[in-house]
């Protein structure tokens, strides 16, 4: 795709680019979370972290559109919005990260912060506590900030609402239901400081039918597949993007 001023050539790595984006979206469409920890550390090393992560955001909020309606039914929709809140701060201070850090500096720290959800999502932590407004506000600014630098923002909010008794499709519900708002808020700071082009939606386009594909089978495994299983497959592919996407190994990645 080098006639598109500003894209690296994609083309020979553009199979690699639809096999990362089917993982994530499998990943996606069954736990209501987790295409970015897939997608934005391998996209980095393919496109470059200020398009991979534009062109996440895009590419997911188009096609998990149909999701939404049914999470706002089954979600807690007060404790949502009280944590939606938070979001509204956090999302702009992490769009200012995305587009202010040079490209390298940010890639390291997307395959930290990567790993570092990682191990999280490992420890099998969870918030014990009763959620409160103040802590559900605080937890949504944290998220905000990881998804507007990176679209990682699942995590923290995973954490805190398996933590307590609700249901794991309430649980999914509310993080459908949350990070559609905060996609919402994201995509206007992304457009108004220039992270979405012309150049995003092309690329947008081209992988969209795959995600919504990986997305609609991922939702369809819920509630059929193991959740342990599944869950474990996950986080071994969660690992291993972070492992191969490490800057270092970009010679090998994008074959030389």
């Amino acid at each position: 795709m080098s006639e598109l001023p500003g894209l690296p050539d994609l083309w020979p790595n553009l199979g690699l680019l639809i096999m990362v984006t089917f993982a994530a979206s499998l990943a996606r469409g069954f736990s209501g979370f987790g295409a970015a920890l897939i997608f934005v550390p391998l996209g980095s090393a393919i496109l470059g972290p200020k398009l991979a992560v534009p062109l996440l955001l895009v590419t997911d909020g188009l096609m998990t559109a149909g999701m939404i309606p049914a999470a706002v039914k089954r979600a807690e929709r007060r404790t949502v919005l009280t944590m939606a809140a938070g979001a509204l701060a956090g999302v702009p201070a992490g769009t200012w990260v995305l587009r202010s850090l040079d490209p390298l500096t940010l890639r390291w720290s997307i395959v930290a912060l990567a790993g570092i959800m990682l191990v999280l999502l490992i420890s099998g932590w969870r918030y014990q506590g009763r959620p409160k407004a103040p802590l559900t506000v605080l937890v949504g600014l944290v998220s905000g900030v990881f998804s507007g630098a990176a679209q990682i923002g699942g995590p923290p909010v995973i954490a805190y609402w398996l933590g307590g008794t609700l249901p794991m499709p309430v649980v999914r519900a509310n993080v459908i239901m949350f990070f559609a708002i905060s996609t919402v808020v994201a995509a206007v700071g992304y457009l108004f400081n220039g992270l979405i082009t012309a150049q995003i939606i092309v690329l947008a386009a081209v992988i969209a039918p795959v995600y919504g594909l990986g997305a609609w089978l991922g939702s369809r495994m819920f509630g059929l597949a193991s959740e342990r299983t599944f869950r474990r497959i996950c986080l071994t592919m969660i690992a291993a993007a972070a492992v191969i996407s490490m800057p270092i190994l970009d010679t090998w990645l994008r074959g030389g």
